[in-house]
C-alpha cells in the first residue's frame, strides 16, 4: 500500500465543514508568529477531515544553512511520536495472546523483581523501600511505572539517570544496557502510585522484542512500516535520503534558535545502537499521517490491518487509576501534554474534558507530541487528523500546539458533515 499522497484534495474543505479562510489564517498565523520572527526556521501543517486532505502547506527552510525550503517529502526527527508506534506494535502482540497487560514485568526482566522505591541518598547504593505492588507491563503503557527521564531535573533518580546517560536525546548504550542499568536506579514511586513521563515506553520496545523473538526495529518494519507504504519511517535516514533531513535547532532563550543537528553529520545517518521504541524515529508527514488514518479508521487502512476496532478503542481510553487526570497524578516538571482535562491512555494522552483545557477540542481525542516541536492528534468525534512538523528543541519553548488546536478548531464550521 502506497503511503497518503499530499497533493491537495479535490474536496474542498468547505465540502467536509470546513473554512478555507481559517485554515489560511492558520499559515498566516504561522508565518508572522514563528518563521518570519526567527523562532522556527521552517514548519509543515496537515490537517485532515472526513477521508480527505484539507489543508496541507509548508514553508520556511528545513535546514536554514544551506537555505534548502520545507517540502512534502522533508524528513523530521519526530522523537516521542514514536511512542504511540511502538504501543501499537506491543498492542498486536497482545491481540495475539502471546503477553497481557497485567503480567508483572519482572517476568520478562527477571533483574527488575527487586527494585526499590527511592527514599534516599544521592548516589547509589540508594535508601529504598519495596513498592506497595510490583510494577505491570500496563504501568510502563501509561507511565505509572515509576520510571523517569533524567532531563525532569527535579530528583536524585533522575541525575541517577543522567549519569548512566538514560533515554538521553543523544542516544547512548543499546536496549540491553539500558534494561541493566535501569536495574540500578530506584523507581520514582509505586508503579500506580502516581504518573511521571519516562522511559517506559523505550522499555515497551525491549518487551516487543524479547516477546516477539525479532529485533524490534525489524518488527516495525516487516508489521507496520512495510504493510502501510510508511517508505520515509524508520531509526535512521539512508543515504540516499539523506539530502531530505531537516536540520534540528534549539531555542536560543532570547526568540531564536542555534543548530543542535546538523543534518550533514547528524547520528540519524546511520543505524543506532540503541533502538529507542519512546523516541528514535525519523519520519514524515505523509507516513505519520498514513499511520494515524489506520488509527481512525479503527485500526486498519485498505486491506491492511494492524490491530482490531476494539482494540484501538481500548489504547485510546483513559487508563489513569480511578479515572485520574494527569493532572491529578502527575510529577512531572515536563511532558508532552497539557494536564487540566487530560487522561492517559495506552501510549497516547486522551482529552477527556475539553473545558478544563480551555481550548477547543473534543472528548476523546488522543495524539502525542516530540521534543523538536513535532505533534498530532486523532479527533474520532470530528474524524479530523492534525499533524504539525517543526525541528526546535525543547518542545515547551512556545505555546504553538495551543495556538495550532485552537486555530484549527476554529476552522470547523460544520460537525455534522
Amino acid at each position: 500500500m502506497p503511503s497518503q499522497s499530499l497533493s491537495p484534495s479535490s474536496a474542498s474543505p468547505e465540502q467536509v465543514g470546513m473554512s478555507t479562510t481559517a485554515l489560511a489564517r492558520v499559515e498566516a498565523h504561522l508565518k508572522q508568529r514563528y518563521v518570519d520572527a526567527g523562532r522556527f526556521s521552517g514548519t509543515q501543517l496537515l490537517v485532515y477531515r472526513h477521508g480527505e486532505i484539507v489543508h496541507s502547506a509548508t514553508q520556511g527552510f528545513a535546514d536554514l544553512e544551506r537555505k534548502i525550503a520545507v517540502k512534502d517529502d522533508t524528513i523530521f526527527r519526530i522523537y516521542s511520536m514514536t511512542k504511540p508506534i511502538t504501543s501499537v506494535a506491543f498492542m498486536m502482540l497482545v491481540e495475539e495472546g502471546r503477553v497481557t497487560l497485567d503480567e508483572l514485568v519482572h517476568k520478562y526482566i527477571p533483574e527488575w523483581e527487586n527494585i526499590g522505591v527511592f527514599q534516599a541518598g544521592v548516589t547509589a547504593p540508594f535508601v529504598t523501600k519495596r513498592p506497595a505492588r510490583p510494577m505491570q507491563i500496563i504501568d510502563l503503557l501509561r507511565h505509572t511505572s515509576g520510571l523517569t527521564y533524567g532531563f525532569q531535573q527535579r530528583t536524585n533518580v533522575d541525575a541517577a539517570y543522567r549519569a548512566l546517560k538514560i533515554g538521553e536525546i543523544e542516544k547512548s548504550g543499546t536496549m540491553t544496557s539500558m534494561i541493566s542499568d535501569l536495574a540500578k536506579v530506584p523507581l520514582e514511586f509505586s508503579p500506580g502510585d502516581a504518573w511521571n513521563y519516562s522511559v517506559s515506553t523505550d522499555v515497551i520496545g525491549y518487551l516487543v522484542e524479547k516477546i516477539s523473538g525479532q529485533p524490534f526495529e525489524q518488527f516495525l518494519q516487516e508489521r507496520i512500516f512495510d504493510p502501510l507504504g510508511m517508505t520515509d519511517t524508520g531509526f535512521f535516514v539512508p543515504p540516499d535520503k539523506a539530502h531530505r533531513l531537516a536540520a534540528c535547532y534549539a531555542a536560543d532563550g532570547k526568540g531564536g534558535f542555534v543548530l543542535q543537528d546538523d543534518p550533514a553529520t547528524s547520528s540519524f545517518l546511520s543505524p543506532p545502537k540503541m533502538i529507542s521504541g519512546g523516541g528514535g524515529l525519523c519520519s514524515t508527514a505523509a507516513d505519520y499521517l498514513t499511520f494515524c488514518r489506520a488509527l481512525l479508521n479503527g485500526g486498519a487502512l485498505g486491506d491492511v490491518r494492524l490491530l482490531a476496532p476494539k482494540t484501538i478503542a481500548l489504547m485510546t481510553n483513559n487508563h489513569l487509576p480511578g479515572g485520574a487526570y494527569v493532572a491529578d497524578m502527575s510529577t512531572s516538571m515536563f511532558s508532552e501534554t497539557s494536564y487540566a482535562g487530560v487522561g492517559f491512555g495506552l501510549g497516547f494522552s486522551v482529552m477527556m474534558n475539553p473545558v478544563k483545557t480551555m481550548i477547543p477540542g473534543s472528548a476523546g481525542e488522543y495524539g502525542w507530541g516530540g521534543a523538536a516541536s513535532t505533534v498530532f492528534w486523532i479527533d474520532p468525534a470530528e474524524q479530523l487528523i492534525a499533524i504539525f512538523m517543526t525541528q526546535l528543541l525543547p518542545s515547551s519553548a512556545y505555546p504553538i500546539r495551543r495556538e495550532l488546536r485552537t486555530m484549527i478548531y476554529s476552522a470547523i464550521t460544520d460537525s455534522n458533515v
